[in-house]
């Protein structure tokens, strides 16, 4: 939540409005803009406290020795001197070779002449001549050649005048990260040359007057003035704009703008051009303080064309401590998370503006919260707004003004636990849609239990009470407005574990078995007239059959006698722990029905239950599966069925497959990857560590596609290639995203990054990111090289 997109410092240019019109119009055939949208790229974190530099302090610097090495060496005692041959100069993380050199002492200045080699802190200048002051770093160098450590960034210029050890200028100069071939006649991919280069190393930025910026040769981009970025910091300026179109708004540009507050807090606005639809303005503020943090994000379109109004929509998050400041009280918990829009078509006209704003259902949720020992305390307000569709309505949930929740916990007072849980909240929602009144609910639980533990045994049992009182605003269907609720349960969960060395497929393992019996014994309570406020149905898998009630939340107890029986069998690393396989078993076994049910429900039958399994194997790094299948003995075909697949080999290598079937309601295929499409012509690999891809001239497809065999088809789909030129990245994706029963949006996404220096074009890395599992960027910067990987 707290991340920013590398292209607020990777691909941000300070562009005169000359250059944004040039830019603008280079880019007409791109894609749906992207670049602005928080957290739509490689992320950067906001921070309480700069970054520590890999450098030598400047006071202590003036204190290092000199160290003077050559084939001959003449001059005076604390005044000068002089070397001929294989001349070389050291002090600190500053190293000066040359043919000849001459250091003046008492100026603190070296004159290096022939064959010049200077490598200060990893970053590496060579040419003719020479002259520095070295404590200052204050000179000049003639005709160098350079190459920057952190960046990977080459060039040549006419001269370069060195301010101090943190700034310089370079005249008539050119600048790329793509990496130097033998032979006079080669040319890097992509080049910026400039009538002057300034490099600020304390702001991490780089400012060109006088640029061009050239494409295999071709000049495509004159800009007066442009700034760009040396490292991976943040700092203020315009973001690329982008220029795409959208099937649902027409053609967008979007004028990105970043502003690097400070450290801890920043923001980006983003104004937008939608051709069918008019202007919209929109915008990001984040913050981050030792005791709380949170983003704001609001858009605003003053007259929408084609809906004849206006626009709007923000979510805000917020979470952390609020402290008071009252002895005894102290840090209170405060946590926010506000959605609204302007209208019921927000998420429909707009799927892609955040997360949050393209639900159905907004929540605008504020809580406070406060602990003291073994009591727990939080005050809660909820209320949603629906956004409705007439051709698929929805019941709207009930919001909770207020809700009041308290918890007192103990473990392991004389070897027992207990626990008290009360709560009182407000229901409220349109009665006219809900069909049910509104009601304040209270309602207080209570558990105490004594667990048994050993080494290769558990048994736990447990008593609980749960007691709840309701007042209605209306009167219910037998003319009551009050109802009250009291229902003991009691279980006993038990277990086994029994461990053996095993040998399977030529591998040893540490194997288990652990056989598990849970019942369960809650007394039958008419709920029938009772309304649903906060109640659902529990999902039927392992992390649930071995639980008290058969619902989640506090309008239903169901009435349970019961027994689960189940087994699971893992398969351990004896050296590691690690799991390698988990296979697993459940049944429950009903002594009586269950006849407390849902409003529409049917009772739940005495007898025997839907046999769970389920299984997870990772028998090597390369390979995951997980299934759950949810079968009936009786009719011999499966209710339910999750299977997933993934086959990872390596980095940029991924393939996921997923089939889940809901019989009767939903049957998908799901797939996603990412993948080197040269191995089909045998092009070997070149590791080139992570972060870093699987070398030059190598394209990758990417996709992921989410196919309804129930309704016969495609849901949603991504799809595109990556291709990775060493210096250069060319990136080109399809994204079609259902938007309702009936429509979809489709955008085409067009980028090309120049590698350490900018990225143009629409984004599609945070679609990638979110819809490919173990999905990698081809250009990642895992670890900042240090001065040490490039000593001389």
């Amino acid at each position: 939540m707290h991340d920013l997109k590398r292209q607020a410092s990777r691909s941000r240019f300070a562009l005169t409005p000359v250059a944004l019109v040039a830019v603008a119009l280079l880019h007409a055939g791109a894609a749906r803009a992207q670049a602005a949208a928080p957290g739509g790229e490689e992320a950067l974190t906001l921070r309480r406290s700069p970054l520590l530099k890999d450098e030598i302090p400047a006071a202590a610097r003036k204190e290092l020795p000199t160290f003077l090495s050559g084939d001959h060496l003449s001059g005076r005692p604390d005044l000068e001197t002089v070397i001929d041959g294989h001349a070389e100069l050291r002090r600190g993380d500053t190293v000066i070779r040359a043919d000849r050199l001459d250091y003046y002492q008492p100026d603190d200045l070296a004159k290096a002449r022939g064959n010049v080699h200077i490598n200060r802190a990893g970053n590496v200048y060579e040419g003719p001549s020479l002259d520095l002051k070295l404590d200052a770093f204050e000179g000049f160098f003639n005709e160098p050649r350079y190459h920057f450590l952190k960046n990977d960034a080459y060039g040549e210029a006419e001269r370069i005048d060195f301010i101090d050890d943190k700034r310089a200028i370079m005249r008539n100069a050119s600048y790329t990260t793509c990496q130097r071939r033998p032979g006079p006649s080669w040319m890097p991919d992509w080049i910026l040359r400039a009538a002057s280069i300034s490099l600020d190393n304390d702001s991490g930025e780089g400012v060109a007057t006088g640029a061009t910026l050239s494409f295999k040769g071709v000049p495509i981009l004159p800009i007066p003035s442009l700034s760009f970025p040396l490292n991976d910091g943040r700092k203020s300026g315009f973001l690329p704009p982008t220029v795409g179109p959208d099937s649902l708004n027409g053609l967008e540009v979007t004028a990105p703008y970043y502003w690097n507050i400070a450290p801890n807090r920043d923001a980006t606005l983003f104004p937008t051009l939608m051709t069918k639809r008019g202007v919209s303005l929109g915008g990001e503020f984040r913050y981050l303080e030792p005791l709380y943090r949170g983003q704001l994000r609001a858009d605003y379109m003053p007259t929408d064309t084609l809906r004849d109004r206006q626009r709007w929509g923000y979510a805000a998050v917020h979470s952390g401590g609020l402290e008071t400041g009252i002895t005894g009280l102290g840090t209170l918990g405060l946590n926010l998370n506000l959605n609204r829009v302007s209208d019921s078509n927000y998420w429909r006209d707009f799927p892609r503006t955040t997360a949050s704003l393209t639900q159905r259902l907004l929540p605008s949720d504020a809580s406070m919260s406060w602990a003291h020992g073994d009591f727990f305390a939080t005050l809660r307000t909820l209320n949603y707004q629906t956004l409705q569709d007439v051709t698929a309505p929805i019941v709207p949930p009930y919001n909770r003004l207020p809700q009041l929740a308290a918890r007192y916990a103990r473990v392991n007072v004389g070897g027992f636990d207990f626990s008290v849980d009360g709560d009182y909240t407000q229901f409220q929602a349109d009665p006219t849609l809900t069909l049910q009144p509104n009601a304040k609910r209270t309602f207080a639980l209570a558990q105490i239990s004594r667990p048994w533990l050993a080494p290769g045994w558990f048994v736990t049992p447990k008593l609980q009470m749960n007691a709840t009182n309701y007042q209605f605003q209306a009167p219910l269907a037998n003319g009551a407005t009050t109802a009250s609720r009291v229902v003991p349960t009691f279980s006993l969960d038990s277990g086994l574990v029994f461990e053996r060395n095993a040998s399977y497929f030529g591998r040893a393992f540490r194997q288990t078995l652990e056989p598990r019996a849970f019942y369960v014994y809650t007394p039958f309570r008419d709920q029938s007239l009772l309304p649903v406020y906060d109640t659902a149905a529990n999902d039927y898998n392992f992390a649930t059959v071995y639980t008290e009630n058969a619902f989640s939340g506090n309008d239903r107890i169901a009435d349970n006698n019961l027994l689960t029986l189940g087994v699971t069998t893992r398969l351990l690393d004896p050296d590691s722990g690690a799991e390698a396989a988990r296979f697993g078993i459940a049944q429950r076994l009903r002594f009586k029905p269950q006849n407390v049910t849902l409003p529409g429900g049917t009772p739940v039958a005495d007898g025997v239950s839907d046999l769970l399994l389920g299984a997870t194997v990772n028998w090597s790094p390369k390979w995951m599966v997980d299934s759950t299948v949810q079968f009936n003995p009786q009719t011999h075909t499966s209710t339910r069925s999750t299977i997933g697949a993934r086959y990872n080999p390596g980095n940029y290598r991924v393939f996921n497959v997923a089939y889940r079937l809901q019989r009767g309601t939903s049957e998908q295929i799901d797939v996603g990857w990412q993948w080197p499409i040269n191995d089909l012509w045998g092009q070997k690999d070149q590791d080139m560590g992570r972060g870093r891809g699987l070398g030059e001239g190598r394209w990758y497809s990417v996709g992921r596609l989410n196919y309804s065999m129930y309704d016969r088809r495609l849901v949603d789909a991504v799809i595109g290639f990556e291709y990775d030129a060493g210096c250069w990245l060319g990136r080109v994706v399809l994204d079609r995203t259902t938007s309702g029963t009936t429509t979809a949006s489709t955008r085409i996404l067009f980028q090309l990054e120049f590698v350490g220096f900018a990225r143009v074009g629409s984004s599609p890395l945070q679609t990638l990111k979110q819809s490919i599992p173990r999905y990698q960027y081809l250009r990642e910067q895992v670890t900042t090289p240090s001065r040490f990987s490039n000593y001389d």
